[in-house]
């Protein structure tokens, strides 16, 4: 659930705001000289009232309340620094008291207080490191008035839990910076020289770069990292994942040395990861490679910052209230005057966009170089049927059979499969009905052979029987992994499989005849010259989401894996199993992803949708979604869509962040605004659904910026 969730804990701190406005009342003849404080407690000298970011991620509390400094806490109350205090405290008999102690960050010192009480002394100062630096505070209050968020709520997504044995250590002196790097892989671009010589010039260029396919692109990332550095700024790259990160931070060491930077993944420990980090908060390294967290990372004197594969959903963050990396960086890169490098295989329409507005400039290498580097790409129907005994055991046509085979003949081959699991989505074999459970009604899926389990509540299903005609078959709607796996291992007997997906991912496999069987974004990188061939299996699966994001998203993956395939120059052949005259595949024949992009942005424009126009979803009962719109003094001209039903959770389902309470009925009402009144638009919903808390109003809604899932 997420914090803004929680009626009963917004009601109880409505309440104690409640009392303390009382308590000001009461004391409106105070006098603003020196505060008094608790239990006799001495302030400080100079500026004895510390204003005080409380972690209460409500929005109805989204500002700063001031408490005494303690005269024993003077040296170490620093802005930055961590604090507990006493939170929602009440008076009687005239003395402050209650209240629960509640963590905290100090973000400024001053000689008064605005608030006519009594103030409440700071109960602990956690530790003297100044983590929540002046420059991460504006950019996070930026973040959050961008997302309709609490400044507390993105605060704890930017600064990592404390670790005493870490802040105990000192960090090593920044090291000087390094030369200027040749410009390598980006001689293969036009522009490419004339972007990293810019950067080192310490000029803040602009681009969106279409990588050609290859395994090179973690090189030409270093480089553009190196770059920065050699102008004595710093330098932050965000991948989606640890293995990609991995990469790019061996590409990095290899060019400037170890000491320069670090990297932040989930893979290196609370501990470590903090360590490094405050390496980073104390100016010790300048550079930092890292996943979606790393975007708030505080690097000194910021020149670059770059992002790989925006259109990865893990960039998106699902806490609230739930910032993309994109956005941030760009928040970053005007905020601090650095250098932006949007790249990827594939291109989304918001890169689309910042080429189109101007803001960014496009990186590409021209058609011939592209078409070298590309491999060759066939295109099969869905309906297309194998003719050839071996290629039917193996459920494919003909000719993905015939690319497969030759392929084995030089090198691995990788096939891509839309779901993990052995036969994801089950059906009857007679009447085509959904297998469900009897206990939750959740799919049916058979994660191994011969193994029947709920996919929401994992209860074994051991008699099924079909509830519309009484059939005991099963047949799969959709094949995992898995099971892809054991029909090709069965189709080519004397070919090695290996499998790359979610409980074991491959970082990479050998150079000689092999059948890599991946789901997407878990594809290995083949050592050598890549991959012989690949197969794109069950378009459809992709193709068929209701999803505005679906033809952009398959095109995305199939870019991903088969750019890991040898160029047609070295007989790469990359088979597709979809429909050839849809615009996706069509994009991906021609490899041509910014024209598919810009195509999508123009129909999007036509249509209003994003990311042309800015919109939020406001989702919650239907008594309160009509009441915060009723209330929330909207932009000129905003438009309401909706609200439609949403569909009810059952109780045995995992709920995933923001999914309605299991077996309550929500509805979802998009606002849909023109460009340029996105602000607007966040701050008036955010102050209504403010109102709604301190009145304690109705149930809470949840509020989304740029929802991701639009149908």
């Amino acid at each position: 659930m997420s914090r803004d969730d929680g009626r009963q804990e917004a009601g109880a701190d409505a309440g104690e705001q409640l009392a303390l406005i009382r308590a000001s009342v009461r004391e409106t003849k105070a006098t603003r000289a020196k505060p008094r404080t608790w239990r006799g407690a001495e302030p400080a000298a100079e500026l004895p009232v510390a204003r005080v970011l409380v972690d209460k991620g409500l929005v109805h509390l989204d500002r700063y309340f001031d408490y005494v400094v303690p005269a024993a806490m003077d040296a170490e109350a620093r802005p930055g620094v961590r604090v507990r205090v006493r939170f929602g405290a009440g008076e009687k008999g005239g003395r402050r008291e209650g209240g629960k102690l509640v963590s905290g960050f100090i973000v400024d010192r001053v000689a008064e207080s605005d608030f006519r009480g009594v103030l409440a002394p700071l109960a602990q100062v956690l530790s003297p490191e100044p983590v929540l630096t002046p420059g991460l505070l504006a950019l996070c209050r930026a973040v959050a008035d961008r997302y309709a968020g609490s400044l507390a709520d993105v605060v704890q997504l930017a600064v990592p839990p404390r670790r005493a044995r870490a802040e105990a250590k000192e960090s090593p002196p920044p090291l000087p910076p390094n030369a200027s790097p040749e410009p390598g892989g980006w001689q293969r671009y036009g522009a490419g020289p004339g972007f990293l010589a810019a950067l080192a010039r310490g000029d803040a260029p602009r681009a969106v770069w279409t990588a050609l396919p290859g395994a090179t692109w973690p090189d030409e990332l270093a480089r553009a990292a190196g770059a920065a550095l050699a102008s004595g700024r710093g330098a932050l790259i965000v991948v989606p994942d640890g293995r990609a990160a991995a990469r790019v931070d061996a590409a990095l060491t290899a060019l400037v040395g170890s000491g320069r930077h670090v990297l932040l993944t989930a893979d290196a420990g609370p501990e470590e990861r903090y360590r490094r980090w405050l390496a980073v908060s104390r100016g010790s390294v300048r550079a930092v490679i890292g996943t979606r967290a790393a975007m708030f990372a505080p690097v000194d004197r910021l020149g670059l910052v770059a992002l790989w594969d925006d259109g990865d959903a893990a960039l998106s963050d699902p806490h609230a209230p739930q910032p993309h990396a994109r956005e941030v960086l760009i928040q970053r890169a005007v905020g601090e005057r650095a250098g932006f490098l949007l790249g990827g295989v594939s291109c989304t329409v918001e890169a689309a966009q910042l080429v189109e507005t101007g803001w960014a400039r496009p990186l590409a290498a021209d058609r011939e170089r592209v078409r070298a580097a590309a491999p060759r790409i066939r295109t099969v129907g869905d309906g297309d049927e194998a003719r050839d005994e071996a290629a039917r055991a193996a459920r494919l046509p003909t000719m993905a059979w015939q690319v497969v085979r030759e392929g084995l003949k030089h090198g691995p081959v990788l096939v891509q499969v839309p779901r993990r699991g052995y036969a994801p989505r089950l059906a009857c074999a007679r009447c085509r009905t959904p297998a469900r459970c009897r206990a939750c009604a959740g799919p049916l899926e058979s994660p191994r052979a011969d193994d029947l389990v709920c996919a929401w509540c994992a209860r074994a299903e051991a008699d099924w029987h079909c509830a519309e005609c009484g059939g005991a078959r099963l047949r799969a709607q959709v094949v995992g992994a898995r099971r892809t796996a054991e029909e090709l291992g069965r189709a080519f007997p004397a070919v090695p499989v290996r499998t790359s997906g979610r409980d074991h991912v491959l970082a990479t496999v050998p150079d000689a005849p092999a059948l890599v069987v991946s789901t997407p974004g878990a594809e290995p990188v083949a050592e050598g010259p890549g991959y012989a061939a690949g197969l794109l299996l069950d378009g459809w699966a992709l193709l068929g989401r209701p999803d505005l994001r679906a033809g952009e998203e398959a095109l995305r993956r199939w870019l991903t894996a088969a750019s890991l395939v040898r160029g047609q120059e070295a007989g790469g052949t990359v088979a597709v199993i979809a429909e050839p005259t849809l615009r996706p595949v069509q994009a991906l024949v021609r490899w041509d992803p910014v024209g598919h992009a810009v195509r999508e942005l123009a129909e999007r424009a036509e249509l209003g949708f994003p990311p042309v126009s800015r919109m939020a979803a406001v989702a919650g009962r239907s008594d309160d979604v009509a009441a915060l719109l009723g209330s929330a003094e909207l932009p000129p001209g905003a438009e309401v869509l909706g609200p439609v039903p949403l569909p009810v959770a059952d109780p045995g389902r995992p709920r995933r962040p923001g999914d309605p309470p299991p077996g309550e009925s929500w509805e979802r009402a998009l606002v849909r605004v023109r460009p340029g009144q996105g602000a607007a638009l966040a701050a008036a919903l955010k102050a209504a659904h403010a109102a709604r808390l301190v009145k304690r109003e109705g149930e809470a809604v949840r509020v989304r910026i740029d929802p991701p899932d639009l149908g």
